[in-house]
């Protein structure tokens, strides 16, 4: 298995603090957010090599930061060439670009690099062992239902399956949400494929490729525990900083 953390936004939400620097490279109390995600990683016996993939605009700031840390696990930066927001691959066609300019070949499991929580990834990789040729997403219960309206709620069965997914719903039937957390299996890399050739498929929200692959694949998911945070804007970026807890797999 390989690890693929996506950096490769403008996080516009967040300006100016962003504007002319990476929202995965902010500091939540004394460390980047990508910090916390890259221990996690570097836990998971099972993830030989890490990518990240930023856009050319934040690559350079990736490289010093790359520098002046050690891991124990090969990273690499991936440049995906745009300059600008207008410029920008998406999500989905940023996954792609990785696996092809890498060869990537595979299982990956995929991590938006400004997904911060306090639970390791252990139990999630244990749960994809079990259900080794399927998708598997990460999902998190919102004590507030109204606020799942910002993100992919998702309906599950018995088994922990999908069964029903929305994207950003105005009536949410469900509070359970998408982490933008992923864990592809290499067989399954064409379907991403068929999704960015169909040009019915206009959004390239990962959540919008998990509605378009639930109906024709069996989608499995792993709920996590615990403080989560998906910094977007202000509010979360504020609100982690001041709670978060730096303890366990948030270390």
């Amino acid at each position: 298995m390989q690890a693929l953390i996506l950096a490769a936004g403008y996080g516009r939400r967040l300006y100016p603090l962003t504007k002319e620097y990476p929202k995965p490279l902010l500091k939540i109390k004394d460390k980047p957010i990508v910090d916390y995600i890259i221990f996690k990683l570097s836990k998971i016996k099972e993830i030989k090599k890490i990518y990240l993939i930023t856009n050319n605009k934040f690559f350079s700031y990736f490289q010093k930061w790359k520098k002046e840390r050690k891991f124990n696990k090969p990273l690499i930066l991936i440049n995906d060439l745009t300059s600008s927001y207008s410029q920008r691959l998406g999500a989905l066609a940023d996954i792609n670009f990785a696996i092809k300019r890498k060869r990537i070949k595979d299982d990956l499991l995929i991590i938006g690099g400004d997904n911060l929580f306090d639970e390791g990834l252990e139990g999630f990789v244990s749960y994809t062992k079990k259900k080794k040729r399927h998708f598997v997403i990460g999902l998190y219960r919102l004590k507030d239902k109204a606020e799942a309206r910002h993100y992919g709620v998702v309906r599950i069965d018995g088994e922990g399956k999908i069964v029903d997914f929305k994207e950003k719903p105005k009536k949410p039937f469900s509070n359970l949400i998408c982490m933008c957390l992923y864990y592809f299996p290499k067989e399954k890399f064409f379907l991403l494929d068929n999704y960015l050739r169909d040009k019915e498929n206009l959004s390239d929200a990962t959540g919008n490729f998990i509605a378009w692959l639930y109906s024709k694949q069996k989608i499995y998911s792993y709920i996590f525990k615990g403080i989560w945070y998906d910094i977007g804007g202000y509010k979360f970026f504020k609100e982690a900083n001041r709670l978060f807890l730096d303890k366990g797999g948030a270390r």
